[in-house]
């Protein structure tokens, strides 16, 4: 695992990419950055085990380089699946790849994949048992949000499931203090300085806009799910699970 070292040197006006840079160090940025991101990850693939149904198809909406669509793909028990997992970045579809092609060749899984590269907000949901959008929605712009939970809950058959997490800000001004020095704090415990930690909040301004937990709920309650539940919580993290 290559180490991130991106904002070490990266210049403060610098914004947030999902480029070649990115892609080489991305799971460790993830590790690091993320608290609670392993578990979200090892849930997928008991919520698949669970909720995947026989010749449907699986969205991983916002792939990076594939860790959910794995984690599908190693939970699924019905045959004739297919994952269908999307992102517009070409450095991170190109490593998804690469990734997929040694799953392929190391466990022959019967779980086909189905890379795109494109707007998750122009994918056409259909027949679909599962949809993950793991800390993606947050990068959309704020009009766009409802949209796409409408279409992912059309595209889902009845009974289907949506995995959604994201970093959230909190309702109550002090506690969102806390919980964002819990954060920082956290980084800093995974040997990011100050520094980096303060030039990469400054490139995500404006590109990463956080919701409330209310707001997410009642997002998915609109698009048509029947039953919201938060899963996991760590810090300003979070991740909800929905049944249409």
């Amino acid at each position: 695992m290559t180490t991130d070292k991106i904002y070490e040197h990266q210049a403060d006006d610098k914004p947030f990419r999902f480029n070649d840079d990115v892609a080489k160090v991305f799971p460790d940025m993830l590790r690091r950055s993320i608290p609670g991101y392993a578990a979200s990850i090892e849930a997928i693939g008991s919520l698949a085990a669970r909720y995947v149904e026989e010749n449907t198809n699986c969205y991983d909406l916002g792939c990076s380089l594939g860790a959910a669509t794995l984690a599908m793909r190693q939970g699924i028990r019905k045959p004739g699946c297919r994952i269908i997992a999307v992102d517009t970045a070409p450095a991170m579809i190109q490593r998804c790849r690469e990734i997929v092609e040694a799953d392929d060749r190391l466990s022959k899984p019967s779980t086909e994949v189905e890379l795109i590269e494109a707007d998750i907000r122009d994918i056409n949901i259909n027949n679909a048992s599962m949809a993950v959008i793991n800390y993606t929605l947050q990068f959309l712009a704020i009009g766009d949000r409802d949209p796409l939970m409408q279409s992912i809950c059309g595209g889902l058959n009845e009974g289907g499931l949506l995995v959604l997490s994201e970093k959230v800000v909190d309702e109550n001004e002090k506690m969102e203090r806390v919980l964002v020095d819990l954060h920082h704090e956290h980084k800093r415990r995974n040997n990011y300085s100050a520094l980096e930690v303060s030039r990469k909040r400054a490139a995500l301004e404006n590109i990463l806009i956080p919701e409330t937990v209310n707001s997410h709920r009642s997002r998915l309650k609109a698009a048509g799910f029947s039953h919201t539940a938060v899963w996991l919580r760590y810090f300003n993290f979070v991740s909800i699970i929905a049944i249409k």
